[in-house]
């Protein structure tokens, strides 16, 4: 049932969900197919979490938020979880674009691919990448995190800044992993991926999340949105349910997509949790921000093919701390052509991201706020015109969001667009052994982060939610 925002809550649930990433709504889904009474509470006015779109100009331009890139597994996951019609409309993307002083690169992102660029463009030797790969396909999540992501690259390719740019472009576009990050946050993500090219999902952001709307709501998941939970009720160390603006909403079990730390200083309350818990959680780092702009095309217009997504930096060589500056050297672009959302008749639209830190943006006055937006606005504009001259002429529509933004619309602290670092996995998944039926999914621990990685963690806490309720 899909409950208006001013309808009372008069029933009692097996579990309630507060969030509604893919995490909280492919936990939703599973639970209510196993015959489970669930609330799905989300606070914004749609679903989807940061997996979200908007509309401009009457519905004449539509942006997806979220980079459109994800591994092959999605395909599995959404046909196994969701519905074989959701999952029929994941496709390969057809290439993607490197263009930077160091190289300039088309590949289709599987590992054959990449080997041979690897090998016969940037001359590296066989047996080095040959390892580089083997290694790659044995790392697990449940590995120790012994060695950094920059000590891995100089184990296989050293002093090859071009080769490091190459291999982790990608990743820290898709999850914001940097060079002194466990190498397992990059290689089991870069693995997926490599496995059989790029994805994305033909329609839109905004088809796929009705489609998972209506999937929910037929097995009968209760859907509440406007809906901002204030407090996780906990006695004597035991779930009860949440506060929902003044009302007590009961449950035997609470699954939490909101932001980890959120979850626990916010809505939980430290007090509720163990010296030692706490001690791991204020370890706990938050991931980077984002930065995006969103380029509408006139209607009419048309764009060549020049990728689906193309990775283009003036910066000289590759850093990870390069990639934060608010000087945005360096910007990824999601092309959108008339295929992604065939619905529509010949749209074209572009989406510019960077990698981007809160602390950037958030001591900004106002009218340095717009004036840094403005700047954001020129560097996609100016970047975009290098790539295919003459579409700054055919761009009718430009909006720019920052960490600001995302921190409004998303509630995630400091506007993290990944969730939290590493050692936030351990913490996530050992938050029901603080608290009797309070769990947690959601971007964690950069291998959980990502649309693929978000889902399946959220499958991964159905069960435990289970184990729990039986």
């Amino acid at each position: 049932m899909l409950l208006t925002a001013k309808q009372q809550i008069t029933k009692n649930y097996d579990c309630i969900i507060i969030g509604s990433g893919l995490a909280g709504m492919t936990a939703a889904n599973k639970l209510a197919k196993n015959g489970r009474a669930v609330l799905l509470l989300e606070s914004h006015n749609k679903l989807g979490g940061f997996a979200t779109w908007f509309k401009r100009k009457a519905g004449e331009h539509i942006f997806d938020v979220s980079l459109h890139g994800f591994p092959a597994g999605m395909k599995k996951t959404c046909r196994k979880y969701w519905n074989k019609e959701i999952a029929d409309d994941i496709v390969p993307l057809r290439g993607v674009r490197f263009s930077n002083p160091q190289f300039n690169l088309d590949t289709d992102f599987t590992k054959e691919d990449y080997k041979r660029i690897l090998i016969d463009e940037l001359n590296c030797s066989e047996v080095s990448v040959n390892a580089f790969f083997t290694d790659l396909e044995q790392m697990n999540f449940y590995d120790a995190p012994n060695i950094t992501n920059g000590e891995f690259f100089e184990r296989y390719f050293p002093a090859r800044n071009d080769v490091v740019r190459f291999l982790m472009e990608p990743i820290v576009y898709a999850n914001g992993s940097t060079l002194d990050d466990p190498a397992i946050t990059y290689g089991i993500v870069f693995s997926n991926f490599m496995q059989q090219g790029v994805y994305t999902y033909r329609g839109g952001t905004d088809v796929l999340i009705g489609k998972m709307k209506e999937e929910l709501l037929k097995n009968h998941v209760d859907i509440k949105m406007h809906a901002k939970v204030e407090e996780i009720i906990i006695e004597e160390g035991v779930v009860k349910g949440v506060y929902l603006k003044g009302q007590r909403v009961l449950a035997r079990s609470v699954l939490s997509n909101s932001n980890l730390l959120s979850t626990i200083y916010n809505l939980a309350g430290m007090a509720n949790f163990s010296e030692s818990y706490l001690g791991k959680a204020s370890k706990v780092r938050l991931n980077s921000s984002s930065c995006q702009v969103y380029m509408g095309v006139r209607a009419g217009e048309n764009l060549p093919f020049v990728g689906d997504l193309v990775f283009h930096s003036d910066d000289a060589e590759f850093s990870t701390n390069l990639l934060l500056s608010p000087k945005i050297g360096s910007q990824t672009f999601s092309m959108y052509y008339p295929e992604s959302r065939p619905h529509l008749k010949n749209r074209y639209a572009i989406v510019s991201s960077s990698n981007s830190s809160f602390a950037d943006w958030e001591k900004l006055s106002l009218d340095e706020y717009e004036l840094q937006k403005k700047y954001l606005i020129e560097r996609a504009l100016m970047t975009i015109e290098k790539i295919i001259p003459g579409v700054r002429d055919k761009i009718d529509f430009v909006e720019a969001a920052t960490p600001l933004t995302i921190k409004k619309y998303t509630n995630h602290l400091k506007g993290a667009s990944f969730g939290t670092k590493f050692e936030g996995l351990e913490v996530s998944q050992t938050m029901q052994h603080e608290v009797a039926g309070l769990f947690h999914s959601g971007s964690v621990g950069i291998i959980m982060s990502g649309w693929l990685g978000a889902a399946n963690y959220g499958v991964m806490q159905s069960y435990e939610v289970e184990n729990y309720l039986n």
